[in-house]
């Protein structure tokens, strides 16, 4: 069993930044997958970024360049570091683990762009 607890949403203006954490409990933190994702107002749930246990990394289309991934196994904790941040990347953001068809999901964080 894995929990996941997210932090670090805010408001934020355009171009701004935020640094997003997911502090997970449980073993075998370095086995998973982990990744974020988010909901926008009136649209379905997206993948944001992905990082396996090996440490490779996935970026959806619209966040490349802008946003990283990362982990601290020693720390349970994954990251995403939102730079260049823009209205569209509104949304409540998601944390996942993933190992052997099994996931975990975090309750999420507001993130808000707005000037």
């Amino acid at each position: 069993q894995v929990q996941l607890v997210e932090s670090g949403g805010g408001l934020v203006q355009p171009g701004g930044s935020l640094r997003l954490s997911c502090a997970a409990s449980g073993s075998s933190f370095s086995s998973y997958a982990m990744a974020w994702h988010r909901r926008a107002p009136g649209k379905q749930r997206e993948l944001v970024a992905m990082i396996t246990s090996g440490n490779s990394t996935i970026y959806t289309a619209s966040v490349k360049g802008r946003f990283t991934i990362s982990r601290d196994n020693a720390k349970k904790t994954v990251y995403l570091q939102t730079n260049s941040l823009k209205p569209e990347d509104t949304a409540v953001y998601y944390c996942k683990a993933g190992r052997l068809g099994t996931a975990y999901w975090g309750q999420g964080t507001q993130v808000t762009v707005s000037s």
